[in-house]
This record gives structure tokens, C-alpha cells and sequence, in this order.
């Protein structure tokens, strides 16, 4: 007699923004960009970190980089690669889409595309908006991302946020062009509004049983893929301090910092994931991946 197996888990993505400390925008204000070249750079020790935890773990994700990083550490570009991971672009200096012009910003992701594809041997698919910021004010953003080649992009987070969000945009991978596909990070619907669960600040902030929590509630009641994210400086308590960083600014970057690497281990351990491009591109979108009425009349604006 045959017993009834189980489902297989849903595989989610894990993504990794690849810059350094010195480069997140909450630190603009206190480091010139003429002064990154100076900074200690510690972004190749942690990706390989990185690399080896996912190697233990036998997980492939997918890593959103830099252009300023690759044309620095082309043979880290070149190992992510090697390992079977996804390179993907996070733009050339990590400058917000909000604060380019469209002619700058095709120069930017098509500059970006070409450094990457050149040192990994691959075509790039996928792009990440610095600080997720593809919003109302910037949608022309989609438009150029598919006349550069791209994809997908993963470039809007459907929250309420004091420097980025957008939460009444879609929560599941959607068609934002004919050809593109934009692919958030994971929100969770409670109380009539999206709730980050998807990493960053708020996975070093919450109790890691409480994000454990909610990605399975997406992947359970929703039934979607969780997109995850974090950056190597996360994974780094060692890295050198900013001075002079307003007391919000500092709590937001240092928190719990010395438990990531750890708490990213549990994730692995506990999920099913991988690529962006392997579990999204291609596939059919789910129930809940539908573009509302007012959304897509939204998006389209």
C-alpha cells in the first residue's frame, strides 16, 4: 500500500545586496563618495563567508552586486559564479533610482550589465533598485530596465517606509512590462496592512522564531516563494565604526549584527531556497501573484 507523500516544500529565493558599509545610503550624508576608494573595503572577506556558509548548506541564491564592487574584486565576481550562484545588478555606485535622471540611469544599469556579464561569463537577468527605490515617481525606471535587457527586477518594497515603499503595489512576483517582471521582497498581509518579513534591519531587530513565522506564513496560506535579502556588512561585527551618525541611523545598522551570521544559518536550515532566476523567471504566476484593478492601473501610470 502506497502512503500519501508529503508536498514539497515551496523554495524561496535568497538574495544578497553586495556593497559595503561605507556605501548604504543611510550613511550618504556622513561619507563622501570621493572618500569610498579610501575606506577599509571588507565586502570580499564577507561574501566568501558567505559563499562557504551557503556551500555548508548546499544552497544557490542569487547576488545583486555592485558595479563598483566587481570593477574593484572582479575575481570575487568571478567566484560567485564558479559556485553556481546568480549574478545579478544592483546598479554601478549604489545611487538611488529617485535621484537620477533617465538618461543617467540607462548609462548606470547598462554600464553595470555589461561589467558583469563580461567578468562572469553569463548573461544578467535580474536588477535590484539601490534602497528599493522604484516607486510612483520613478516608473518610467521599468520601462528602461527593459530596453537594457533586463528580466526581472526586484526593485520595490511594498511597505510604508520613511525612505522607500510603495504598499499598495502587488506582493507577489507580477508583469510590470510585457517582458519584465518585478519580484518583491516578502511582505506579510495582517490587520489590513504588509508587514516587512523578508530581512535587512527587521530580520536583526525581530526574534528570529518571528521571522521564521512569517516566512512560513507566506509559504503555507499564501503558497508563494519568500524573496530574503541581506548584505555582507551585516554578517561583519567588526567592521569599523562611522562616527558622528545620528543615534537612529546608528541603531538601524548595528543592530544585532554579531547574531546574523548565525540567524542566516537557521533560515538555511529551516527553508527550502534558491535563485531568483530558477524560481521565478518562466513560471505561472500563483492566485495570490494577480495584479489588483488598482494596482495595475497604478503600475502602468
Amino acid at each position: 500500500m502506497l502512503m500519501p507523500t508529503s508536498p514539497a516544500p515551496v523554495r524561496n529565493a535568497m538574495t544578497i545586496d553586495v556593497e559595503d558599509y561605507f556605501q548604504v545610503s543611510a550613511f550618504a550624508p556622513y561619507i563622501d563618495r570621493a572618500d569610498w576608494d579610501r575606506r577599509e573595503c571588507r565586502v570580499e572577506r564577507n561574501v566568501d563567508r558567505i559563499l562557504a556558509l551557503l556551500a555548508e548548506h548546499q544552497t544557490k541564491a542569487t547576488f545583486f552586486t555592485l558595479g563598483w564592487i566587481a570593477e574593484r574584486y572582479p575575481h570575487l565576481v568571478k567566484r560567485i559564479v564558479a559556485q553556481g550562484h546568480e549574478l545579478a545588478s544592483h546598479g554601478f555606485g549604489h545611487e538611488r533610482v529617485s535621484d537620477l535622471t533617465p538618461a543617467s540611469f540607462a548609462d548606470d544599469i547598462v554600464r553595470t550589465k555589461a561589467l558583469l556579464e563580461d567578468l562572469g561569463g553569463h548573461e544578467v537577468l535580474g536588477y535590484r533598485a539601490p534602497s528599493f527605490s522604484i516607486g510612483h515617481a520613478n516608473l518610467w525606471a521599468f520601462d528602461t530596465l527593459l530596453e537594457a535587457g533586463y528580466r526581472y527586477s526586484s526593485s520595490v518594497y511594498p511597505i510604508q517606509h520613511d525612505h522607500y515603499g510603495m504598499p499598495d503595489s502587488p506582493r507577489f512576483a507580477y508583469p510590470v512590462r510585457e517582458g519584465l517582471l518585478e519580484v518583491p521582497v516578502t511582505t506579510l498581509r495582517m490587520f489590513n496592512k504588509n508587514f516587512p518579513s523578508s530581512g535587512g534591519g527587521y530580520f536583526r531587530l525581530l526574534p528570529y522564531a518571528l521571522s521564521r513565522w512569517m516566512i512560513r506564513k507566506v509559504n503555507t496560506k499564501d503558497q508563494e516563494s519568500a524573496v530574503f535579502y541581506f548584505h555582507p556588512w551585516e554578517i561583519d561585527a567588526e567592521q569599523p565604526r562611522v562616527p558622528g551618525i545620528d543615534g537612529k541611523t546608528r541603531f538601524r545598522h548595528y543592530v544585532n549584527i554579531e547574531r546574523t551570521h548565525a540567524r542566516i544559518a537557521h533560515l538555511l536550515k529551516d527553508f527550502s531556497w534558491g535563485r531568483m532566476d530558477e524560481i521565478f523567471l518562466g513560471r505561472k504566476a500563483g492566485p495570490n501573484s494577480a495584479l489588483s484593478e488598482h494596482a495595475a492601473a497604478t503600475i502602468s501610470a
